[in-house]
């Protein structure tokens, strides 16, 4: 929990960028002994986090971020764990003025492929850069090469949140 108050403090201090590295999620055995360990202290930390900015009217200002690096599998392995799953990922965004406290998107009932309102990756990006106040259709940055690149490949934020 200490991760999560520090984050809180550095945020007020005025630090623009924190990152919270907590747990590590790469389960590919052992799934239940470990979620039952750490997710309820992430879900606790969290949600106390949000509360926390929220009370202090900081969460018009301070965007939330929990993500993973990778999906995984909709089925147990056999060492009890789940194993990386490209096709469906999921994630969290809180704060940052944006309309939250839904779900957008939906898998099959099998959790394995997206059926309905599927979210690119980099839509994702186009929303936090947009909150940012970075437009990702103009902005530019060069390469090594010193040729523009765009930020993301086009596309857009998540209609969904932008408020």
């Amino acid at each position: 929990m200490s991760k999560f108050l520090a984050a809180r403090r550095l945020i007020e201090a005025g630090v623009r960028c924190v990152t919270v590295a907590f747990a590590d999620f790469d389960w590919h055995g052992a799934n239940f002994v470990n979620g039952r360990k750490v997710i309820p202290l992430l879900d606790q930390g969290l949600s106390a986090l949000v509360s926390d900015l929220h009370d202090r009217g900081l969460d018009k200002d301070v965007t939330v971020v929990v993500w993973g690096e990778f999906g995984r599998t909709p089925k147990i392995n056999a060492n009890a764990g789940r194993d990386h799953w490209p096709n469906v990922m999921c994630g969290l965004l809180a704060g940052g003025g944006m309309r939250t406290g839904q779900v957008i998107g939906a898998t099959n009932r099998y959790g394995e492929e997206a059926v309905a309102r599927p979210v690119h990756v980099q839509d994702v990006f186009a929303t936090l850069y947009h909150n940012l106040g970075i437009d990702v259709s103009s902005t530019t940055i060069p390469d090594l090469n010193g040729r523009p690149q765009y930020l993301t490949e086009l596309h857009q934020p998540v209609r969904e949140l932008i408020g």
